[in-house]
């Protein structure tokens, strides 16, 4: 029994070992079916490390360098944009709707206005402002960095030129006015505006704007204006629309310059329309007759005028003219909308640029003999003066 046991270990042993009698431990199951340690990958050669870590460092300097100068040519950009521009004197530069960035850097530098297209450019971009950049006539002042240039376009608050509308012109006068204006653009309107719709003021305006926007804008103001005053008239006046709100104050606006004066002049019309007297207004005579052109310097009005029939004669027709006389400003608007509280039918002139009024007839032929001889002295006067330097 002994020596099979020992044949079966020494075959056991045999089944065990390599051919070359190294021995072969034996290995549970559990032991055999866990993972390995997988052997490390072949080590690269030193020259291959010291190749690849060279053209790193390499890149990584180029980079750096590459964001270094990138950085110095904004700051240099940037200061430059900055810095006082070449301008030794001030220096306007019209800039038209529609012009690209490229066609105003080159307007600036050729005005010396900025010394460098390209600067101006990429500062105009790097602000994002070449879509904000507005058309107009703007004036550089000396020394204006390209910065400040490029707001100045931005804000589109350039150089304001004006017309000047002074009150009782009639619409034909106005027209005249806007047409010979040399630094508004276009044609005037082809509809020719209503007497009396067209607010008398000083209107700013930039280079590019058109005669038909600026009639627009006086338009729009007196019709704005219009309904403001009539909203605030005082109750029971003769009068019952805003139409003929303008009509009476055209008339008050042709008889007396005078500020002050308007609202007493409005209660002398006022009075006469709520009695059934005829207004009486030598301005209506000559509308009448020469319509918008108004009457020739040297032209008198004769007696004759006064009794010649037409619709805005109101020494011939019972009340209101059928429309204005001319374009009446806010003053006299406001004067016939709130008149002076009087009692007064009639007015003269005074010899002063004013007028003196009266309740009755007989005060104002009083008033106008008065008048009559200050006329005579004036004429004299002139007369004398006249002769005197012929002399």
């Amino acid at each position: 029994m002994s020596d099979t046991s020992n044949e079966f270990k020494e075959s056991f042993a045999n089944r065990h070992s390599s051919g070359n009698g190294d021995h072969i431990e034996a290995q549970s199951p559990i032991k055999a079916l866990q993972a390995k340690e997988v052997p490390p990958p072949p080590k690269r050669s030193k020259s291959a490390n010291g190749n690849f870590i060279v053209f790193m460092n390499f890149m990584m300097s180029c980079l750096v360098l590459a964001v270094i100068v990138v950085g110095l040519v904004l700051l240099y950009g940037k200061g430059q944009f900055e810095r006082a521009g070449p301008l030794d004197t001030p220096q306007s530069v019209v800039i038209k709707q529609g012009t690209s960035l490229n066609q105003i850097a080159s307007q600036l530098l050729s005005n010396g206005v900025i010394d460098s297209e390209l600067i101006f450019k990429q500062g105009v971009k790097a602000h994002r402002a070449q879509s904000t950049m507005k058309a107009g006539e703007y004036l550089f002042k000396p020394q204006m960095s390209m910065y400040d240039v490029m707001e100045t376009i931005r804000s589109g608050k350039g150089i304001l030129h004006k017309v000047t509308i002074p009150e009782g012109l009639t619409v034909y006068q106005i027209l005249q006015r806007v047409a010979a204006n040399e630094t508004l653009e276009g044609p005037l309107p082809d509809v020719i505006p209503s007497e009396g719709s067209l607010m008398p003021d000083t209107y700013p305006f930039q280079r590019g704007t058109t005669r038909t926007e600026v009639i627009e804008r006086m338009k729009v103001a007196q019709a704005s204006f219009l309904a403001r005053v009539w909203a605030k008239r005082v109750p029971d006046l003769p009068i019952s629309t805003p139409e003929e709100m303008v009509t009476l104050a055209s008339i008050v606006e042709k008889e007396t310059g005078k500020a002050d004066e308007r609202p007493h002049v409005a209660s002398v019309f006022i009075n006469r329309l709520n009695r059934g007297m005829k207004l009486q207004s030598d301005p209506t005579i000559i509308y009448g007759i020469f319509g918008g052109k108004g009457k020739p310097r040297d032209r008198p009005i004769y007696k004759s005028d006064i009794e010649k029939p037409t619709p805005y004669n109101t020494y011939t027709i019972p009340a209101l003219p059928p429309g204005p006389i001319a374009n009446p400003g806010r003053a006299a608007l406001e004067a016939v909308a709130n008149p002076s509280r009087t009692e007064d039918l009639f007015f003269v002139a005074n010899g002063t640029g004013g007028h003196v009024f009266a309740k009755t007839l007989d005060e104002h032929n009083q008033n106008v003999a008065r008048w009559r001889q200050i006329e005579k002295q004036l004429k004299e006067a002139k007369e004398q003066q006249e002769q005197e330097q012929e002399q």
